[in-house]
């Protein structure tokens, strides 16, 4: 062994530091939960792979022309990786639930308060406005959009917030119930409402992602890019003549994606960067803002039932997240479980869907204020 191949190996011993072996411990905890528990599996465990890549020394990847470095300069600093994901989740969501229940896109907006409620509360606490206010975007349960905005106003902290995200995503059936159930009584949890169905034509379904894209882009034109993409996905699904993309989309896009976009993730926990104080407090308001954004979704549920005297369940509210279709399946559960015949989930899939729309606009309006 010559001596550069010795001074080599011993330079990737001795920068195996504490902090990360902690890290690679963490990656390998990621990766245990993707397998064992199926928690977000599709991107958890390549999160998990990106985190141990990163902590190794001297693997030159992180450098400026390594393979960690390339992958993060194409898809996340340019916001590339989460619009191309929003192509696959537009094609695999069906809006129908929601054209046929319009006035359900009132608890998608409502459901976005925690974002505004934790971003106030981490600039009380140290955070920078920036910072606050990408740490607010996890309360909306949308992974794409949270790394959007992070990697737009606070870059450094784009690992805790994704992992805060994704984690908290995985965790909707065990987060949400207790929060719903505080907020409501048995008799509002088991209110019926019968779903009774409204044809929607197939022009109404093509014209509402172009519409949706138009509004959006007026309204808050940093959120375009999201939500164009969204509604490209959306409108290939529905246009019916391209049935080879809708499934491209739905499948080898997304997953290539997701598999890059979670590396890359993984790759910005580097041990000296990530074991701070900041990123446990992140984690922590994080939950917060994701309780807070259910919160606020019931308790508006709350002010829609006594409004329609006692008609609508306020249970849809808390879905009014973009965690789709958890949060739904989350919601039909605590009222099946109250009466067995009591059966709300298209109804808390329109909540659900809008709550998609709802957190994307809220990201953009987010970037429009403050970048």
């Amino acid at each position: 062994m010559d001596l550069i191949a010795l001074e080599n190996l011993l330079e990737g011993f001795y920068g195996l530091t504490p902090a990360r072996v902690a890290m690679i411990a963490v990656g390998g905890l990621l990766i245990w939960l993707a397998i064992r528990h199926e928690y977000e599996p599709l991107l958890l465990l390549p999160i998990g792979l990106g985190c141990i890549l990163a902590n190794i020394p001297a693997t030159g990847m992180l450098d400026e022309g390594g393979l960690l470095r390339i992958l993060y300069d194409v898809g996340i600093q340019n916001e590339l990786f989460p619009a191309l994901i929003f192509i696959g989740i537009g094609a695999m969501t069906d809006f129908g639930p929601l054209l046929e229940n319009p006035r359900f896109v009132l608890f998608g907006a409502a459901a976005q308060f925690g974002i505004f409620g934790t971003l106030l509360l981490a600039t009380l606490v140290g955070f920078s406005i920036n910072e606050a206010a990408s740490i607010g975007i996890i309360g909306a349960a949308d992974g794409p959009t949270s790394i959007f905005v992070a990697a737009a106003l606070a870059p450094h902290l784009v690992g805790p917030i994704t992992v805060a995200a994704y984690s908290y995503m995985s965790l909707v059936p065990i987060i949400q119930p207790p929060v719903m159930k505080l907020l409501t009584t048995q008799r509002e949890r088991r209110i019926k409402m019968p779903y009774t169905s409204h044809p929607v034509s197939k022009t109404t379904r093509i014209l509402f992602p172009i519409i949706v894209t138009l509004v959006a882009g007026l309204i808050a034109p940093e959120s375009t890019p999201l939500i164009g993409m969204l509604m490209f996905g959306n409108l290939v699904r529905e246009a019916g003549v391209v049935e080879r993309i809708n499934q491209a989309a739905q499948n080898e896009l997304a997953n290539i994606v997701t598999t890059f976009l979670g590396i890359t993730i993984g790759s910005t926990m580097v041990g000296e960067t990530f074991l701070r104080w900041d990123t446990i407090l992140i984690l922590v308001m994080g939950l917060f803002a994701f309780i807070l954004d259910t919160a606020a979704g019931v308790l508006f549920g709350k002010l829609m039932c006594v409004i329609s005297g006692y008609r609508i369940n306020p249970l849809l509210g808390g879905c009014g997240i973009s965690a789709f279709p958890m949060s739904a399946r989350v919601v039909q559960k605590i009222g099946h479980d109250e009466d067995y015949t009591n059966f709300l989930l298209m109804q808390a899939m329109a909540s659900n869907t809008s709550g998609q729309i709802a957190s994307v606009m809220a990201g953009g309006v987010i970037l429009a204020l403050l970048r």
